[in-house]
């Protein structure tokens, strides 16, 4: 039997794996081949590329589809760059969609080479500014908010993005730091969320959820051992529900800031669920007690 490493997978990057390892290159993950290294590093290249003569922030990257055309389609995205294969140019003429700048027709290769490996481009790169962050107190006094406390995964951020959508949220708060940024991987998994919802972003989230409550909001954790089941809780609007991160759940500081601190009781043999399927669950549940008032 081989040995298991630490990432548990076995012979990974080991003497009796016969790919060389080529860790030792700057940024390359352990047991990484040169074909991976080689990629890692023309990424950072096209990356340092695309960030030259731009601000310090630099830009937001989107690809794939339904991504990068809501954000042709948002007349409040500035564009710098847009890459398209020529299936991906023919598909948005088609689609009548006319991009406000002129796109760069590629090969394939020339996105895939620009992002990580695995990112499903099919064809649509878009480099463009970030949208702005407005502040809390611009949000209208009605409808609901979600904010994530230190939820890290872009992943998940963005599929809860994609929700928040579906279910017209008004915003999500999210800290400056801890906090995925909304480009590549996110971007992609929001699936075009971040045209939509905007994005609150704030330094301190005890403060932000604070500023919440002035401005009339109902605040409601949600955690495992909350104290009732959210679906038994008077809810009103406006209304925000704050998530905190898988394994951790919400800081002592935002639960003590938290009107409740609620769970969703769940019947079946698991008792826990991914933090975006929990998003998605309390986003139904709040909207249709808003809806029955």
């Amino acid at each position: 039997m081989a040995s298991r490493p630490p990432n548990g997978r076995p012979g990974f990057g080991s003497k009796s794996n016969s790919r060389p390892d080529f860790a030792g290159k700057a940024g390359a993950k352990p047991g990484a081949t040169r074909e991976q290294v080689e990629r890692r590093e023309r990424f950072m290249r096209a990356r340092r590329e695309s960030l030259r003569g731009t601000d310090n922030d630099g830009p937001v990257i989107m690809y794939g589809w339904h991504t990068v055309t809501a954000a042709l389609r948002n007349p409040a995205r500035h564009l710098r760059r847009l890459l398209l294969t020529e299936n991906a140019a023919r598909r948005l003429t088609e689609d009548g969609i006319t991009p406000a700048i002129e796109p760069e027709l590629v090969r394939p290769s020339s996105i895939a080479e620009r992002l990580l490996p695995d990112a499903v481009h099919q064809g649509f790169y878009l480099e463009a500014d970030p949208l702005p962050s407005p502040a809390i107190e611009s949000l209208p006094g009605k409808g609901l908010v979600l904010v994530l406390d230190q939820i890290t995964d872009p992943h998940n951020v963005g599929a809860i993005f994609r929700t928040a959508a579906a279910f017209s949220a008004a915003a999500i708060v999210t800290t400056q730091r801890h906090s995925p940024d909304a480009t590549g991987a996110l971007a992609k998994a929001a699936s075009g969320a971040l045209e939509h919802v905007p994005l609150i972003n704030v330094q301190n989230l005890a403060r932000g959820l604070a500023a919440l409550k002035e401005a009339g909001f109902l605040v409601v954790g949600l955690d495992s051992t909350g104290e009732a089941d959210l679906d038994d809780l008077p809810l009103r609007a406006p209304l925000a529900l704050v998530l905190g991160a898988e394994g951790k759940g919400l800081r002592q500081l935002t639960r003590d800031t938290c009107d409740h601190v609620a769970r969703i009781d769940l019947t079946g043999a698991i008792k826990s669920l991914n933090v975006s399927n929990a998003a998605a669950l309390s986003l139904y549940i709040a909207s249709r007690k808003l809806k029955r008032g």
